[in-house]
């Protein structure tokens, strides 16, 4: 073990490097008590006595049993001597004098630090801080003398550690080191198996295990000097570092394949603990084993393990002469089992069509709090009350509007969409013309006219039927006894409950179906609109290839007379402007005020605008202008708007411009 001095303790009144007491090693009895003579001029009679420690510290160490040559009343000499042993400082009276004191380490590396639970010793020192530097010290061995590197300079650089390395390489020995020195040194650090010194002044040793070698390391950058000789031949600076030897490797990989199947035995045990249980085995075929089987047969809740039996005897081949009677016998009891099977599965479907029909009842009741809902909001928006609100209420009250009509709305769909599967059959003919949006809004307002009208008389015969069971119910409440006549007037309460909620949903029904016959006529005056809008747009192209016709003709004239010209092209341009107020492309108010507005619009977008952002700023003030009558409409009117391509591949878009006032200059 080395000595190790702790920065902030005080030194012993002796200096260990000139003290002429020398510490004895050997490799079995680690600290000996020795006499030598003295050094640097000493007395040589005097002698100086150190007491025998055994290498496992498992002697009782007490102040009467450690003879030192130290007062007792100095208290940092006591610590300090302890310290320099191994031992956690103690005063006379039992106390701890170092209270940061750390027992693992100690003076010499070949003796283990004192243990806390050792006899005489009933105290656990704290850890040392970290921040506290150790100090190497001299350290005497019997036939060498080992000094410590200068504390200044950086620690030796070492290679990196090769796993399960227990073999050190030990540099700058000296010429006349011989084995004996070097197990001298060495053998404190832990049990050494081999040294394998060459003649070039190095080493290889090999340790027992793999912390020895960390002490090992501990003693790179000593100086050695044999004796007291100064000669070159007898000094050296240890460098001591990781060797890579096949043996430790060899030694680590069979470690580590015993620890992967550890490892791998455990994972299987673990797998087999969790692993499921196996079914059980099927017994063979016998006559009483078949009689069994043909008894759970017949047993419902013991069919499905007797089914599995029975196959797997069948898939064995039990099957044979002798017991073909006794199988047909088990297989007629498994067909019984069919219509049971059937009969199931029918309860199941019944249970699920009633868990629909729950469904649908609740969801209609649902839509119709939805609908009182959004009423109240409508109310609440009415100007009697809405003056009577903040700000942020009203706010508040139109979002809250918002999003209750857009629920109503996906849950209206859902409705719907359920009863059009259970009620409607879908055609298999596909729309000819999808391109169409006017069409494909009239069939769909058609189906929804018929489904409606459908549930109109699904609904009138509920009501009557109603009511064949309210007058018989009445028929029957004359005769029954006065014990039931307050049961079934409950009975005819719900019913009549039931007749008002029919009653109100068929008004709602013939409501939404009156407003869909409105809107169906809307479509269909809209369509006449757009019929003859192209009609017109048909005559006006008729019109504009007569007048190519007629210029074409004039410009073959060119020898007519100039009086002739004139008056044939004032003829010309009489007879278009006569049609033209014959057959204006403005048909009504509304369509000028949409010119007047598109106009101001679009002379406000000098680059123009697309006929769906054209729409959008429409539909602000009027929700029922579509994209068709718009696109029409400016399409007529030539000379005051323009259509042009911009863009160029996939950001190609049609724009339309105002080009009234250029028309104006050209007519």
């Amino acid at each position: 073990m080395f000595l190790v001095q702790y920065a902030g303790l005080s030194h012993l009144s002796f200096d260990p490097a000139s003290n002429n007491k020398s510490l004895q090693f050997s490799s079995t009895a680690g600290l000996q008590v020795s006499e030598s003579p003295a050094e640097n001029g000493s007395d040589p009679g005097k002698k100086r006595k150190r007491a025998n420690v055994p290498p496992d510290g498992g002697g009782n160490l007490s102040p009467d049993s450690i003879p030192m040559g130290l007062p007792m009343s100095d208290p940092t000499a006591w610590a300090t001597a302890m310290n320099n042993l191994g031992m956690a400082p103690m005063g006379m009276t039992g106390q701890p004098l170092l209270p940061d004191f750390d027992p693992a380490l100690g003076m010499m590396t070949g003796i283990p630090p004192i243990n806390p639970m050792m006899p005489g010793l009933g105290i656990v020192p704290p850890p040392i801080p970290p921040d506290m530097p150790a100090v190497k010290e001299i350290i005497h061995c019997k036939s060498c003398t080992l000094f410590p590197p200068n504390p200044h300079l950086p620690p030796p650089a070492t290679r990196e550690r090769p796993p399960g390395c227990k073999t050190v390489f030990v540099g700058g020995l000296p010429e006349n080191g011989t084995e004996q020195i070097i197990m001298e040194v060495f053998e404190q650090c832990g049990e050494v198996i081999a040294i394998r010194k060459s003649k070039k002044n190095f080493c290889h040793i090999r340790f027992a295990e793999e912390f020895m070698v960390d002490k090992a390391l501990y003693l790179s950058g000593y100086r050695i000097r044999l004796g007291s000789s100064t000669d070159k031949k007898d000094t050296g600076r240890l460098h001591v570092d990781f060797a890579q030897a096949r043996d430790d490797l060899y030694e680590w990989e069979c470690k580590q394949r015993m620890l992967a199947r550890e490892e791998r035995h455990r994972r299987r045990l673990e797998e087999e603990r969790f692993r499921p249980p196996s079914p059980p085995p099927v017994v063979h075929y016998s006559d009483h084993e078949c009689s069994v089987v043909a008894e759970k047969l017949k047993d419902d809740t013991k069919f499905l393990e007797a089914i599995q039996t029975l196959l797997t005897w069948i898939e064995r081949g039990e099957v044979n002469r002798r017991t073909a009677n006794n199988f047909y016998s088990m297989i007629q009891s498994a067909n019984s089992h069919i219509r049971r099977l059937v009969n199931e599965k029918a309860a199941h479907e019944k249970e699920m069509e009633e868990a629909k029909e729950k469904f649908k009842l609740a969801l209609s009741g649902i839509l119709v709090q939805f609908e009182q809902i959004v009423a109240v909001y409508h109310s609440a928006s009415k100007q009697k009350a809405w003056d009577h609100f903040t700000k942020a209420q009203r706010k508040n009250i139109s979002v809250w509007c918002k999003q209750a009509e857009e629920i109503r709305n996906i849950h209206n769909d859902e409705l719907m969409g359920i009863r059009r599967e259970e009620e409607m059959e879908m055609s298999d003919e596909e729309i000819e013309d999808p391109s169409e949006m006017k069409e494909t809004e009239e069939s769909a307002l058609v189906s929804q006219v018929e489904a409606l009208k459908e549930e109109n008389d699904s609904l009138r015969w509920q009501l009557d039927a109603y009511r064949n069971e309210v007058e018989l119910l009445k028929q029957e409440q004359g005769k029954a006894s006065r014990d039931e006549d307050t049961t079934k007037e409950q009975q005819m309460k719900l019913l009549q409950q039931a007749l008002q909620g029919m009653q109100k949903h068929l008004l709602k029904v013939q409501d939404e179906y009156k407003k869909r016959e409105a809107e169906l006529e809307k479509v269909r005056e809209d369509k006449l609109k757009i019929e003859t809008l192209l009609e017109n747009l048909k005559e006006q192209q008729s019109m504009a290839d007569e007048e190519d016709k007629e210029r074409d003709a004039v410009d073959c004239q060119g020898n007519e007379s100039t009086s002739s010209r004139v008056c044939a092209c004032s003829q010309e341009k009489e007879c278009p402007v006569e049609k033209t107020l014959s057959n204006s492309p403005v048909k009504s108010e509304r369509e000028v005020l949409l010119v007047g507005i598109i106009s101001t619009f679009l002379h406000v977008h000098p680059f123009g605008a697309s006929i769906e952002y054209i729409c959008s700023y429409l539909q602000r003030l009027d929700s029922k202008i579509c994209t068709a009558e718009v696109e029409v409409l400016m399409t007529r009117l030539q000379n005051t708007f323009r259509q042009e391509l911009s863009g160029v591949g996939a950001s190609l878009e049609k724009r339309w411009k105002f080009c009234g006032f250029d028309g104006l200059k050209m007519t």
